[in-house]
């Protein structure tokens, strides 16, 4: 299966937030959206990604004033990236080389979306099912033997 598989599974509904954002604002459109990573832009261009990681040592480093801390001084500065056309066990292989839960999806510059490892688990569970449910049907409808 392809990353690009798996984003037509998941949907094309991407959240972002720019550089000059705080985490407040970042934190609000998080849990308003249920997602636990927003794209960063800047100037139009991907900047970096905030995870929910990101945001929990910000805010172990920044105390009490957590709230007021720019998206761009807590972002994950260029993050690991999947193109469309990696396989699954590529992408799976990155996210825990680079402990990274989540990878934007690029296609030459394109913020393509997000694939997180929900997103992955999700697609191999749907995929393993789709071939249980053929092995089951081709086995049910065993061609009979010639009795000669």
């Amino acid at each position: 299966m392809l990353v690009s598989e798996i984003l037509a599974i998941k949907g094309k509904v991407l959240f972002t937030v720019a550089t000059n954002k705080t985490l407040l604002d970042a934190v609000e459109v998080m849990t308003e959206q249920d997602v636990g990573s927003l794209v960063v832009f800047d100037k139009g261009r991907m900047a970096g990604l905030l995870t929910f990681r990101e945001v929990l040592v910000a805010t172990k480093k920044a105390g009490v004033d957590w709230q007021s801390l720019s998206v761009e001084d807590a972002m994950l500065k260029d993050p690991v990236v999947a193109a469309p056309n990696m396989e699954m066990d590529e992408l799976r292989r990155q996210m825990v080389e680079h402990h990274q839960r989540y990878l934007p999806v690029m296609d030459d510059g394109v913020l393509m979306g997000v694939v997180s490892f929900h997103d992955v688990a999700k697609a191999v569970l749907e995929e393993q099912s789709f071939e249980n449910r053929m092995l089951k049907n081709y086995i049910r409808n065993w061609p009979a033997e010639d009795q000669a």
